[in-house]
């Protein structure tokens, strides 16, 4: 046993896994932010897409002009194929997502035998390592 009743080598081992800690945190924190920042653009786009399609149907119908009620007519039309196909592209994405979540979800199961075994084999390299002397 090491100072401090530790075996040989484990503070260096914890300073290792105390960086890579560190790294994976640094990396993590970026995606939140990167993926904050995105969400916060989308935010913007869509509230002054939507102000403006509100801005469209709360228009005094009945006192325009007919030219001016038929362009409000196509317009209005245009707005609900768009946001239709807006619709359909974000159920298309959302099928994906699910299915790529169940995947992930798969594919954690079905290597958590391995990463069992790999513990395993970790626990006892080391007990051998620290408690059999010849």
């Amino acid at each position: 046993m090491g100072p401090l009743g530790r075996p040989p080598g484990a503070s260096a081992r914890a300073s290792g896994g105390s960086v890579v800690q560190q790294i994976i945190s640094s990396i993590v924190q970026f995606l939140q932010q990167g993926i904050a920042a995105i969400f916060k653009f989308l935010e913007l786009v869509w509230t002054w897409s939507f102000g403006e399609i509100i801005a469209i149907f709360q228009s005094d119908w009945k006192a325009l002009p007919i030219w001016k009620l038929v362009v409000l007519i196509a317009v209005a039309a245009v707005i609900v194929y768009v946001l239709y196909k807006a619709v359909t592209v974000l159920w298309e994405a959302a099928v994906a997502v699910f299915g790529a979540f169940v995947a992930l979800l798969t594919a954690f199961v079905s290597v958590l035998p391995y990463i069992v075994a790999a513990g395993l084999i970790a626990f006892a390299g080391g007990w051998v390592i620290h408690n059999v002397n010849f």
